[in-house]
């Protein structure tokens, strides 16, 4: 389904989709609920995001969004917008450390007051190393982002612990929390207001480094034999260097998505 207007957005979008693949019996110790959302096979749908029109806004805007969930030998995976490959497994494959790519889109600068007569935002794909390790308490995830589509030309650290909570035969629901670091470079494409671009009640602004959070709960609810309803909530406080941009409207970024899949 990736959201973005800023790495939160993206890495919340991101997690619309879980990493889903054939299950064999040396995969039986994987928790596959605690992964990106509760696990419940190869999916293919639709989806709608909601997620801020710009970075920092206060206005929202709606994208229809594919649903894949796939995996090939429980190895190769691929979802609306992250593809990857685990590489190294222990033996019980709890831990798993791989390559991952993410789509992240940009924005349109007249989607916003504080944005308007700015340049857009243009679409890129991060690439890096990720990390899994599934414990007994949840999941933790890590990825190390290095912007590949030459637009912000920065990188990014996230983590990510992601626990069950509701684990009925119908709704599987799971909480997170979660920290994402964006270099300078990263943060100032997003946030960053250059010298050309400055204009009345808009200053030039420089973004430094600096880090973001993020709490919220994911979702599965099997509809029928095949169908399944993928939801999410989740909402991300960003750090100072973001929110001191005279283009931030607000420092609490929310992002929403429903989608519906078919198992094939």
């Amino acid at each position: 389904m990736t959201m973005t207007t800023s790495r939160p957005t993206s890495l919340a979008l991101v997690g619309l989709l879980s990493l889903l693949g054939v299950t064999s019996a040396s995969a039986a110790a994987i928790d596959k609920q605690t992964e990106a959302i509760p696990r419940t096979g190869n999916l293919y749908g639709l989806g709608i995001g909601v997620l801020p029109a710009t970075s920092g806004s206060n206005e929202l805007r709606t994208m229809v969004l594919p649903v894949i969930q796939a995996s090939f030998a429980d190895r190769f995976y691929i979802n609306a917008l992250r593809a990857g490959v685990w590489l190294v497994d222990s033996d019980d494959r709890r831990l798993r450390i791989g390559l991952a790519a993410d789509a992240r889109s940009g924005w349109d600068a007249d989607d916003s007051t504080r944005t308007k007569g700015m340049h857009d935002r243009d679409f890129s794909v991060d690439i890096g190393p990720a990390l899994r390790w599934q414990t007994d308490y949840g999941t933790l995830n890590a990825q190390w982002g290095f912007d590949t589509g030459a637009a912000s030309k920065g990188h990014s650290v996230q983590l990510q612990f992601v626990r069950a909570l509701i684990r009925g035969p119908a709704l599987r629901l799971n909480g997170l929390v979660g920290l994402t670091w964006n270099d300078s470079r990263m943060n100032n494409y997003y946030f960053g207001v250059t010298p050309p671009e400055a204009a009345p009640g808009r200053p030039s602004y420089r973004a430094g480094a600096g880090t973001q959070w993020q709490a919220g709960v994911n979702g599965a609810w099997p509809v029928g034999q095949r169908g399944s309803v993928l939801f999410g909530l989740m909402a991300t406080r960003l750090g100072n260097a973001q929110a001191e941009s005279p283009i931030v409207e607000t420092r609490l970024q929310p992002l929403a998505y429903l989608g519906y899949g078919w198992t094939f």
